[in-house]
This record gives C-alpha cells, sequence and structure tokens, in this order.
C-alpha cells in the first residue's frame, strides 16, 4: 500500500465526496422531517416493499429515503438506530457502510493511497465474519460494532474506488514510467 500527499484537489474525488456526502445528509435528515416517534418498527425483508403503509403520509423526499431503505435493506428494529425518536431508513451497519463511504472519499480527496485488491478483500473480512456468525449462531452483533465493520468495508471500498476515478497525477505518471 502506497501512500502519497495529494497535490490538488482531484475533480472526481470531490464528486465522489459530493455524492456520499449529500447521500448521508438525506439518510439523517429524513428520520428528522417526520413527526417524532411516527416511525418506530420497520422490520421486515430485503427486495421486498413491505412498510409502504409506514410512508404513506411521508414528505416526498423522507419517503423517497424510506422507500430506498425499505427495499435494499432488512430494517430490523433492534439492528438499527434511532433520530428523533424514529428509526433510520437503513440498518446500522448500512450507516456504517455510508459513514465509512463518505470518511474514504474525504481521506482520498487529501491523500492518495493505493489499495491493492487483496487488501480490500481483507477490510471485508471483519463484516463478513459479524454478519456470517450472527446468521447462523445465536450471537447476536451489536450496533457499535455493525457500524464499525460497515464503516471498515465502506471507507476501504471508497479508497479504492476514489484510486480508480482519479485523473492521473505526476505521482502516477512517474510510477508508469519507472514500471516500464
Amino acid at each position: 500500500m502506497n501512500i502519497h500527499l495529494r497535490s490538488g484537489i482531484d475533480r472526481n474525488i470531490l464528486i465522489a465526496v459530493t455524492l456520499f456526502g449529500v447521500w448521508f445528509v438525506l439518510l439523517v435528515l429524513s428520520p428528522m422531517l417526520v413527526p417524532s416517534g411516527s416511525v418506530t418498527d420497520l422490520s421486515g425483508r430485503v427486495l421486498v416493499l413491505d412498510n409502504m403503509d409506514a410512508y404513506r403520509d411521508m414528505n416526498p423526499l423522507s419517503k423517497t429515503i424510506y422507500i430506498l431503505g425499505d427495499y435494499n435493506c432488512h430494517q430490523i428494529k433492534e439492528r438499527s438506530l434511532f433520530i428523533n425518536d424514529n428509526q433510520m431508513p437503513f440498518c446500522s451497519r448500512d450507516v456504517g457502510i455510508f459513514i465509512g463511504l463518505l470518511a474514504g472519499a474525504v481521506i482520498a480527496l487529501f491523500v492518495l493511497i493505493r489499495i491493492k485488491i487483496t487488501m480490500l478483500l481483507i477490510g471485508f473480512i471483519p463484516f463478513a465474519v459479524d454478519g456470517a456468525v450472527q446468521l447462523i449462531t445465536d450471537y447476536e452483533s451489536t450496533n457499535v460494532l455493525r457500524i464499525v465493520t460497515g464503516a471498515l468495508v465502506g471507507s476501504m471500498f471508497a479508497l479504492f474506488l476514489c484510486e480508480k476515478i482519479a485523473v492521473p497525477t505526476e505521482i502516477d505518471i512517474i510510477s508508469q514510467d519507472q514500471k516500464a
């Protein structure tokens, strides 16, 4: 893994930071934009819209985010965080992934970190072990551990992605010349 300070702001990474940042803000705002205590148990299944009644009277922004969460996340109450006495649209592990995506992209904005695919896969191990052990045993992970393992995966993926989408710099050109 090579690490170098960036000489300037890369526009592609800045776009990634902006997208991840806007998404995270929308995720946090959604439970704040509905009446306190109005979304209390969204437990359901992935790839199924099983909570449409809960979203019926929501404002369009919150409704959209909650529907995305409903379809893409199990939203189990005990595995979720609450803001404004409302369950968040995604579970704590997914929230951790979104935190990690934003944090990793922000880091990549200032620091060039070359992550090999093996490092990326190693970053998935704690996430996979925590989820798999929970799935096949009576073990119940904590929301803090879910957030941490999700954030690790999200940040590793963001660093890997940002390296791939960045505009080549002098460091990249020098590295390529040295390989030739």
